[in-house]
């Protein structure tokens, strides 16, 4: 029988087409929000549209936090108590007795018009983090 004929591998990006850019300091003080990074995390564009932008803050490949930066966010994602405090909407759910904020929404009078931040599905230590990490985001 003849050998199987091995599938092409397609060839590596080309430097520069990567629709993911991580922010340096600079880029980052520019940022409609400010966050508390914990050592090894990064901020990274993803998904822009024509009046939006979605961030998502992580570490290595692993996504903790999410944060829309535009006209109108999709909040709520997640089902749960919605609570107001320190100026945002925050969506906390109970699990195993466990109360998890697990997304916030910043409403603002000028453009960006909504901020809303929520958490990744992490388990343990990481997920704690992730909503730590969400918790510290704040309007400019």
């Amino acid at each position: 029988a003849p050998a199987p004929v091995a599938e092409p591998t397609p060839p590596p990006p080309a430097p520069g087409v990567s629709t993911v850019t991580v922010l340096d300091a600079a880029a980052r003080a520019a940022l409609p929000f400010t966050v508390e990074l914990p050592a090894g995390f990064q901020i990274v564009t993803g998904r822009p549209g024509p009046d939006f932008k979605i961030y998502t803050i992580r570490r290595g490949e692993h996504s903790f936090v999410m944060v829309y930066v535009g006209p109108a966010s999709q909040f709520p994602i997640y089902s749960g108590q919605q609570v107001e405090a320190g100026g945002r909407l925050s969506v906390i759910a109970t699990e195993d007795g466990q109360r998890h904020a697990m997304e916030h929404l910043f409403q603002r009078a000028t453009a960006p018009r909504e901020v809303h931040i929520w958490t990744m599905s992490r388990e343990g230590a990481d997920r704690a983090l992730a909503e730590q990490i969400a918790q510290s985001v704040d309007v400019r």
